[in-house]
């Protein structure tokens, strides 16, 4: 289901987070917003899953307006994953799966036979089976956030917004999530830190700066030079993923010499010698020569 945003622009203040925001997310396509803190990825997201109402704009989920549209019938269409997303009870994995079929019950209704194979069949889908009947508190971070995402999978959406879904999360988990959710084939909008991660399973990078959209595209158009300096204030280039052929970004803090001292990763370390070497009149002639190029250096930074 195709997702369109046009002209939002939301906050919390008298200054907006976001402002006059476009943004299409195609079906079954995968878009991450990216950008440093306070740049307004999390508002952004809210405006979709009706946490905050935007000022102005639209946001458009295949023909329906989100924000005009019946509070049950967009819980059944969008599924969130948010940032720090804890219940106040220590629910098994599974009672928590599902709470995510509330929007289909009665204000009584209890779930049925129908509902629990819709709760099994997420467990399944996220690999949560073999901790089902486990209470949440005695999960691991990454088993936690397969339950949020199960439970999200249990409303049936056809939009899945996830914000900062790797964080916390070791390598192994950060991955194990991304993994997860391009192999569930739904329209995804999410907000990511890593930007290495973004460029390795988005389809589409939204880049975001001071609420305003500065690049949007394929990662390897968007994560070119100027953005990464402009935008996150870093340098870095892209390389190919050998296994994937995904592009996968290299970073490094921006050169800041000759106006300020360098930085430490501007000059590579010296190994140094093994433990219990006898340096020889070569290796001394060897590391004097060195030592004239550091003060060289020193003195001619970069």
């Amino acid at each position: 289901m195709r997702l369109s945003i046009a002209g939002v622009t939301a906050g919390w203040t008298s200054v907006p987070a976001v402002n006059g925001i476009d943004l299409t997310v195609e079906a079954g396509a995968f878009v991450a917003l990216v950008g440093p803190n306070g740049s307004g990825k999390s508002t952004m997201l809210k405006t979709v899953y009706r946490a905050l109402r935007p000022r102005a704009g639209s946001i458009l989920l295949g023909p329906d307006d989100l924000w005009r549209a019946p509070a049950r019938q967009v819980a059944r269409a969008v599924g969130v994953l948010a940032q720090d997303q804890h219940g106040g009870f220590d629910f098994t994995a599974r009672e928590s799966v599902g709470l995510g079929r509330t929007p289909y019950l009665g204000m009584f209704d209890r779930l049925q036979e129908s509902d629990w194979t819709v709760v099994d069949q997420a467990l399944d889908r996220t690999g949560c089976g073999p901790f089902a009947d486990r209470r949440l508190s005695t999960l691991s971070g990454g088993e936690r956030q397969r339950v949020l995402l199960a439970r999200a999978l249990a409303q049936q959406p056809r939009l899945l917004v996830l914000d900062e879904p790797t964080n916390h999360l070791d390598p192994f988990h950060q991955l194990d999530v991304l993994e997860l959710v391009r192999s569930l084939n739904l329209t995804v909008l999410a907000a990511l830190h890593s930007l290495d991660l973004a460029a390795a399973y988005a389809d589409t990078l939204v880049a975001l700066r001071a609420g305003r959209v500065v690049a949007a595209g394929p990662p390897a158009v968007v994560l070119g030079a100027e953005v990464l300096r402009d935008v996150f204030d870093i340098d870095g280039f892209l390389l190919a993923d050998p296994f994937t052929g995904r592009p996968r970004l290299i970073g490094r803090p921006r050169c800041v010499c000759p106006q300020r001292p360098c930085l430490w990763s501007c000059h590579g370390r010296r190994p140094a010698p093994a433990a219990g070497s006898v340096p020889t009149e070569a290796g001394r002639a060897a590391g004097r020569e060195e030592a004239g190029r550091e003060s060289e250096e020193k003195r001619n930074p970069c």
